[in-house]
C-alpha cells in the first residue's frame, strides 16, 4: 500500500494532527554535534533529581514486578488524600498527567464539541481534543504575557464542553490571580467542565502571590478536574505519575471506565509515595528554582532579552531572530532549550531552570549566539 492509502486508514481527525514536540535527548545532541557536555534545559525537569528515599523505594518495589500493580493506587491515594485533605474517591491517577488529558478528551468530548484553551499552549491541550473530533479555540495571551480573561469568557458558548488550560501557563509561566479566576469560574455553565492543569503547582505555591486555586475552584460549585504531576517538582519525569482532583466522585468513575486498568506501574507508585513524604527535598528544589530563576531573569535582561513573568521552573523569552535559528545555534553550543512552533510565536523560546552549572552554560552560549546574530544582521 502507498503512504497515501495507509494514511486513509486513520480517522480523519488524526491525519492532519501535528506531532507533539517532545524535545531532544541529551544523548542525541551529544552524538549529533560531537559534544562532551550538554545542558538539557528543554523539558522542565528537576535538576536536583528525586528525593534520596526514592531509589530505595524503587529497589524494594522491583522485588514484585512479576505481579500486576495495584490498579487503584491505594497507598498513594491514601497518602495524597491525607496530604491534600481531599476524599480518596475524588482522586484519579494516570501514567503522567498527559495520560489523564487523553482520557478526559475521550470521555467528555464528541464530534463538533468546542474546547476553549489559550495560546501559546501546551500542545496536548490541542492534540487530544482535536483527535476526539472537537473544535479547539485558542485565546491568545496578552502582549504582556498574561491570561486574557475577558477574551476567554467571551469565547465560551453553549457548545463549550471543556475550558482547559495550564496555570501556571506552559509555556509562558504566568498565573491567574484570585479575582481573575473567580471571574472565569462565574462565567462557566454547569455543562462546561473546567480542566485546570496545575502541573507546576508546587513552584507557584512557593510564591506569595499565588492564590489557592483549588480552594477557589471548589468553592465555585462548578464541575472540574484539576491536574497535577510528580514529573516536575518531585523529579519523577522518567516514571510517569500524574493525578487529578475531581469535583465529584462520578467524574472519577467516568474517567476510570476508559483508563487502562494498570496505568501506573508498581515502581512508579512506590517512588511517588517516597517523594511525597520528603518535604525537605521538595523545599530545596523550590528554593533553588526561585533563586536561579531570578538570576536568569537579570542576566537575560542585561543581554537585552525580555522574559515573561514566570512562577514556574522555566522562562519564556523572545529575541529579534527566529526561535529555530537560536535553537539550532544553541544546540551546537551544547544547550537544549525549546523553540515555540505555534503560529505567531516563532520568535519565542522556553528555557528550563537547571543546575547552576547548566544555567551558566546556557547564559554563556546564548550571549555568544546573540553576538553572532548581531554581526550577521549588520
Amino acid at each position: 500500500m502507498s503512504s497515501h492509502d495507509l494514511n486513509l486508514l486513520a480517522r480523519a481527525e488524526v491525519r492532519d494532527l501535528a506531532s507533539y514536540n517532545a524535545g531532544l535527548s541529551t544523548e542525541a545532541v551529544r552524538k549529533r554535534f560531537g559534544l562532551t557536555r550538554v545542558a538539557k534545559l528543554g523539558s522542565n525537569e528537576n535538576p536536583l533529581g528525586p528525593a534520596p528515599a526514592v531509589t530505595a523505594a524503587m529497589t524494594q518495589a522491583c522485588s514484585s514486578i512479576a505481579l500486576y500493580p495495584d490498579a487503584n493506587c491505594l497507598e498513594l491515594r491514601a497518602a495524597l488524600s491525607e496530604k491534600l485533605g481531599i476524599p480518596a474517591n475524588q482522586l484519579v491517577f494516570g501514567n503522567g498527567s498527559e495520560d489523564l488529558l487523553s482520557i478526559i478528551s475521550r470521555v467528555f468530548l464528541d464530534h463538533d464539541d468546542e474546547v476553549v484553551t489559550v495560546v501559546p499552549s501546551f500542545g496536548l491541550h490541542f492534540i487530544y481534543p482535536i483527535a476526539a473530533g472537537a473544535r479547539v479555540l485558542g485565546i491568545p495571551m496578552t502582549a504582556e504575557g498574561a491570561f486574557d480573561v475577558p477574551a476567554m469568557i467571551d469565547a465560551l458558548t453553549p457548545r463549550t464542553r471543556l475550558l482547559m488550560f495550564s496555570c501556571p501557563s506552559n509555556p509562558v509561566g504566568c498565573t491567574l490571580n484570585a479575582e481573575e479566576l473567580q471571574r472565569l469560574l462565574a462565567a462557566l455553565s454547569p455543562q462546561c467542565l473546567l480542566v485546570f492543569d496545575e502541573a507546576y503547582f508546587e513552584y507557584a505555591r512557593f510564591e506569595a502571590d499565588y492564590p489557592d486555586c483549588l480552594g477557589l475552584i471548589q468553592a465555585s460549585g462548578k464541575p472540574f478536574i484539576l491536574l497535577r504531576t510528580f514529573s516536575k517538582a518531585y523529579a519523577l519525569a522518567g516514571l510517569r505519575v500524574g493525578y487529578g482532583i475531581v469535583s465529584d466522585p462520578l467524574l472519577a468513575d467516568l474517567i476510570d471506565r476508559l483508563r487502562t486498568p494498570f496505568n501506573v506501574n508498581s515502581v512508579a507508585q512506590a517512588a511517588a509515595l517516597a517523594a511525597l513524604a520528603d518535604d525537605g527535598h521538595l523545599q530545596a528544589t523550590l528554593e533553588h528554582v526561585a533563586r536561579e530563576r531570578r538570576r536568569l531573569v537579570v542576566a537575560l535582561q542585561e543581554m537585552g532579552v525580555s522574559t515573561a513573568p514566570s512562577m514556574a521552573n522555566f522562562l519564556y523569552f523572545t529575541t529579534a531572530w527566529p526561535g529555530e535559528v537560536i535553537n539550532q545555534a544553541l544546540l551546537r553550543e551544547g544547550v537544549i532549550i525549546k523553540p515555540w512552533r505555534e503560529a505567531g510565536y516563532a520568535r519565542h523560546l522556553r528555557v528550563s531552570i537547571g543546575s547552576c552549572e547548566d544555567n551558566d552554560l546556557f547564559l554563556v552560549a546564548l550571549a555568544t549566539v546573540l553576538a553572532v546574530q548581531e554581526t550577521r544582521t549588520y
